[in-house]
């Protein structure tokens, strides 16, 4: 995981709370997670407080705070929503949130009760958010563009992860999805980052998707990768069905997503288990889908 930047403590939140939003400062302050690029912390009851650890995170969460309320009005699923926006102070350098809480567990932590209900409310999400991006939505290199842009990393990563996976089949498959012809219509809005620990499962059911920050616009074949980290067949194919107009290039393309991230996520996971088991069932589903 990246070494954080800044040291993101309680005592420096809640100054910031008592400087920026003191109707707030008062509420119980407890961290909750520090991820690659956020630490969070439960604020009440209802609350949570998302302060980027390195810079390039602190774009992600201006990103958030732009586009977040925008989009969560149609999408059928709950998402966190920014309630209030941070400014630096204090010695802290970047832009902050608070958001809302959601109930749940992680999918890849507490998997839904019927893999095909979860695998048809997703698809639906994706249906809701996959509309047209405008001009001005967030440019993220490394999502939503062509899978032939992601063939050094992928050549890269399965060299160096010789040790831990089947390289030369790996890398055989690749060569027959790289070349699957590119999206030829306009960017649509992605999540960006969507696998088994950015979903919420509550009551057995998925119930919310989190963590934006990647969000970005492009080709909804890189979001479509969770079929390969989250689900087997058939939910998978539930998954494709209720995500709309997905046509069979843009299913192969996932699978190429599949197979990139897949080995991002092993490739940065020495410290990350949760990660590792995300990156380790998404490539074998991956390599060995017919």
């Amino acid at each position: 995981m990246p070494v954080a930047e800044v040291d993101v403590h309680i005592e420096l939140v809640r100054g910031l709370l008592r400087e920026q939003h003191p109707d707030l400062a008062d509420l119980g302050l407890t961290e909750l997670a520090s991820g690659w690029d956020n630490v969070l912390l439960r604020l009440g009851e209802e609350l949570i407080v998302r302060m980027p650890r390195r810079a390039m995170a602190a774009e992600l969460v201006e990103h958030e705070l732009r586009w977040l309320p925008e989009l969560a009005p149609r999408l059928p699923l709950a998402v966190p929503v920014p309630v209030r926006a941070g400014r630096p102070g204090l010695g802290y350098p970047w832009s902050w949130s608070v958001v809302r809480w959601l109930p749940g567990e992680m999918a890849a932590v507490t998997p839904p009760r019927d893999p095909a209900a979860a695998a048809a409310s997703l698809g639906g999400f994706l249906d809701a958010l996959h509309q047209p991006a405008p001009r001005d939505a967030p440019a993220n290199p490394f999502r939503g563009g062509p899978l032939a842009d992601r063939d050094e990393p992928v050549r890269t990563r399965a060299d160096q992860l010789h040790d831990l996976i089947d390289a030369p089949r790996v890398l055989a498959c690749w060569r027959e999805l790289v070349d699957t012809p590119v999206r030829a219509r306009d960017a649509v809005w992605l999540h960006g980052d969507l696998h088994p620990a950015n979903v919420l499962v509550h009551g057995g059911e998925v119930s919310g998707v989190v963590d934006f920050g990647d969000i970005t616009a492009g080709d909804p074949a890189t979001d479509l990768a969770i079929g390969w980290s989250m689900f087997d067949e058939p939910a998978r194919t539930e998954l494709r069905d209720a995500a709309g107009d997905v046509d069979d290039d843009t299913w192969v393309r996932a699978r190429g997503w599949a197979v990139h991230l897949s080995l991002a996520y092993l490739s940065s996971s020495a410290d990350n288990p949760l990660l590792a088991r995300i990156g380790q069932r998404m490539l074998a589903a991956a390599i060995n889908t017919p």
